[in-house]
């Protein structure tokens, strides 16, 4: 994709580029990141054909992680799971993101991954603020649970061996429920080689702003060699060096930002490496990348239809901001064909420039007020129950 770069003002220009200075590569035991970039896992989203296109972009730079993989589906060898693990041989390294509540299962995932070379990275999920995850004790909700949490996280160091083990949450269930710092501290006391703080609580969901001082808080409460990676709120690159800034992580995961633009990845890696001209691609370039991303996910399938209909999700992502019209844009969602596909995109004015609506915020932006919980979860943050078999889906991927 070729770049339409926008000015930017010399003073910006300058901080943005003392801070890329100021920046090194991201340590996860002993994965070398550059530039201290992560795609943040995302249900039904971050796949392979999206996981190629944002590498693409990248130039293979940065941290790719596979969309969420329940450990009971991974250890009993479901079919979908079994494919959601798939990498392309271009992806190094490969990245899983675990979901359990079993300690002993979150173990024996782990040790299938190091002991069959599934991936070179575990990544494992306390973040997840969905309804039907929290109310069985599973995502957000878990952390609350100290000893659970511990336990949890010791047997997927053991299970992984030399592979690196990483954990990814949130503030808490609500303000008055905080886990952050002591799960922090829980995570480093038992080897975890990274944590990523999403700035919310469960209860906000995606709704309101990212809190960066609790990443802040957090790099401060944990010994200095447990790199901190913050998430929340990173709508562009120069987002990523100011939370690097401002809270003095070691990196950032980088969510609901890259959606229906993959290139984003290239312009992280430009601003972390001095340069401040953002991709601005035309609107033929944007439904260039749409048929890549649709095509890529028939092959991934290996059904076009299915890749097609998968792809639906994301038209609203690529053509937030440009003039393409309400019918128009229905079409285009219940597309069923690569033929159609590129049909309709042929009916867009091809040459419209990159609009600066199409910046900013995107996908959920809702909270949800209140987190469902099991019945007397709150009770004790000490106990150390496992949820029951329910919490954890023998499917994968949300």
């Amino acid at each position: 994709m070729t770049t339409t770069p926008a000015p930017a003002p010399a003073a910006a220009t300058a901080a943005s580029t003392a801070a890329a200075t100021a920046a090194a590569p991201l340590s996860i035991g002993p994965l070398q990141v550059w530039p201290p970039v992560v795609l943040a896992p995302m249900a039904g989203i971050t796949n392979a054909p999206f996981r190629t296109l944002c590498r693409e972009q990248s130039g293979g730079k940065g941290l790719f992680v596979s969309e969420m993989i329940t450990t009971r589906a991974l250890v009993e060898r479901n079919a979908k799971t079994m494919q959601l693990i798939q990498f392309d041989p271009s992806e190094q390294p490969r990245s899983i993101q675990l979901y359990g509540v079993d300690p002993a299962t979150v173990g024996k995932a782990a040790r299938m991954i190091a002991e069959e070379d599934l991936a070179d990275h575990i990544d494992l999920n306390f973040g997840c603020p969905v309804p039907k995850v929290t109310r069985k004790g599973g995502g957000s909700a878990l952390p609350y649970k100290r000893n659970l949490l511990r336990e949890l996280l010791r047997e997927a160091v053991a299970g992984a061996g030399g592979l690196p083990v990483t954990m990814k949450m949130r503030k808490g269930i609500d303000d008055d429920h905080l886990t952050y710092l002591d799960a922090g501290r829980i995570g480093a006391e038992e080897g975890v080689s990274a944590i990523a703080l999403h700035g919310r609580t469960a209860a906000q969901h995606y709704g309101g702003q990212a809190d960066w001082s609790a990443i802040a808080r957090l790099r401060e409460a944990v010994p200095a060699h447990v790199p901190v990676l913050g998430n929340g709120d990173i709508w562009s690159a120069p987002d990523a060096l100011r939370m690097i800034r401002e809270t003095g992580c070691d990196g950032v995961v980088v969510g609901r930002g890259c959606l229906g633009r993959p290139w984003l990845f290239k312009d992280l890696v430009a601003v972390f490496e001095g340069v401040t001209d953002p991709v601005r691609p035309t609107f033929a370039e944007v439904g260039a990348t749409m048929l890549r991303h649709a095509d890529l996910l028939g092959r991934w399938l290996n059904d076009e239809h299915r890749g097609v209909i998968d792809f639906r999700k994301h038209v609203a992502w690529y053509t937030k901001g440009f003039s393409v019209g309400s019918q128009l844009r229905v079409k285009l969602a219940m597309a069923s064909s690569l033929s159609e596909l590129s049909e309709l995109l042929a009916e867009v004015d091809q040459e419209q420039r990159w609009p600066e609506s199409a910046d900013g915020p995107r996908g959920r932006t809702s909270g949800n007020g209140r987190v469902v919980l099991p019945e007397g979860w709150l009770d004790d943050p000490y106990d150390c129950a496992i949820p029951s078999v329910e919490a954890e889906s023998d499917s994968s991927g949300g």
